[in-house]
């Protein structure tokens, strides 16, 4: 198989690109530090032995990334599952989820592909806002990742969208691979998730044929993700007030890495993933319709598919009760479960550093987060 040249910016390494991959990453003192970190026990030259080992990107996965997350769940989780049953692990699909963290949504669901059944794991769709130091571009890279560029001039940003669609459509028809993408750009804040028609429309940007045919190429799933907890959301809410009140409020790079690994190494609860069914045929049903009515059509049908295959969990309920000010969820959850979930909203409040915290604001943020997944998942039924 040849790989056109014009993905070669974006895409993820190939096997004989990644002797010189692990040459930088090991040559890197931020690489080094972050393995020292997670391999105490271990001398660099044991882990360079490791990693030359690996001759693809998948024996890379299954070497570290699948034993570090089964250890990082044992400690930080409840459990971790994902229901596949409507799909045929022989094929190859493109994921479209729910975006909750910023690291765990795709290295979780490559984990749980292997747990299935799936022969391979998935390509994973990731900004090029997170990759500003150079080890960790390359380790993204290593890691079956390939890059979505933004921030670019309009006729750039929109080449740069064709030559992604074009390269998702090129590793689910010729390379064989899984793909993950968000359903929209960034995380949703408020946990009210919905697809952006701007992703959809991007995604037919390559592929041959009708809308409907160049979707239908990419065998979309809709995956809902359902964490019990999410160790950022006070990292969320925090956001959200500087938003409110910081005219033109932009993150930086820290506040990235800070919501990274507080993602990854806090403590979730439980964990479920589920997998709807493809819609090629709901979108077969959608040929003749309008091109402006078509992807709006398709973003609802992803978006319910979604809302209605959420895991809902006590502290959901207990949220939107709180929010309301009532009891409408009371047989979802006990006093005590109520009692637990209101300390920790407590906790999660009280490691927001803001110099004036707004804490009804802030209080109605994080009830919020919880609270929506139940009002769309209702909505859904």
């Amino acid at each position: 198989m040849t790989i056109p040249q014009t993905f070669d910016s974006i895409r993820p390494f190939e096997p004989e690109e990644l002797p010189a991959a692990y040459d930088r990453l090991l040559a890197d003192p931020g690489f080094r530090a972050v393995v020292a970190y997670l391999y105490p026990d271990k001398s660099i030259a044991e882990v360079e032995s490791r990693m030359r080992d690996c001759k693809t990107s998948l024996e890379f996965q299954k070497t570290f990334c699948y034993t570090f997350l089964q250890q990082l769940l044992e400690k930080a989780s409840l459990g971790c599952d994902m229901d596949a049953s409507a799909l045929d692990v022989t094929k190859r699909y493109s994921f479209v989820s729910n975006h909750r963290d910023i690291v765990l949504d795709s290295a979780l669901l490559d984990k749980l592909l292997i747990d299935v059944g799936f022969s391979t794991t998935c390509e994973i769709a990731i900004g090029d806002n997170l990759l500003s130091l150079p080890w960790v571009r390359d380790l993204v890279r290593v890691n079956k990742s390939f890059i979505v560029e933004r921030n670019l001039p309009p006729r750039q940003l929109f080449m740069a969208s064709k030559r992604l669609a074009e390269y998702m459509h090129f590793a689910i028809g010729e390379k064989n691979e899984n793909i993950w993408i968000a359903q929209r750009e960034g995380r949703a804040k408020d946990s009210n998730d919905r697809t952006q028609s701007a992703i959809l429309k991007m995604m037919t940007m390559g592929g041959e044929g009708s809308m409907a045919e160049r979707l239908i190429q990419l065998h979309i799933v809709p995956l809902a993700i359902s964490y019990e907890y999410d160790p950022c959301d006070y990292l969320k809410a925090k956001e959200l007030q500087q938003r409110r009140d910081i005219k033109d409020f932009q993150k930086s790079g820290a506040d990235d890495v800070l919501s990274m690994r507080t993602g990854i190494l806090g403590y979730k609860g439980h964990i479920h993933y589920h997998c709807a069914d493809c819609i090629d045929d709901f979108v077969r049903s959608l040929a003749d319709v309008p091109k402006g009515e078509f992807y709006d059509r398709v973003a609802m049908h992803i978006d319910r598919e979604i809302h209605r295959h959420y895991r809902l969990y006590p502290v959901n309920y207990v949220a939107l009760d709180l929010l309301e000010e009532s009891d409408r969820f009371a047989t979802m959850y006990t006093e005590d479960d109520k009692r637990r979930f209101q300390a920790y909203v407590e906790g999660q409040l009280a490691k927001i550093d803001l110099p004036e915290p707004d804490y009804p604001f802030l209080r109605e943020r994080l009830l919020t987060m919880y609270g929506n997944p139940v009002r769309n998942f209702l909505q859904a039924q």
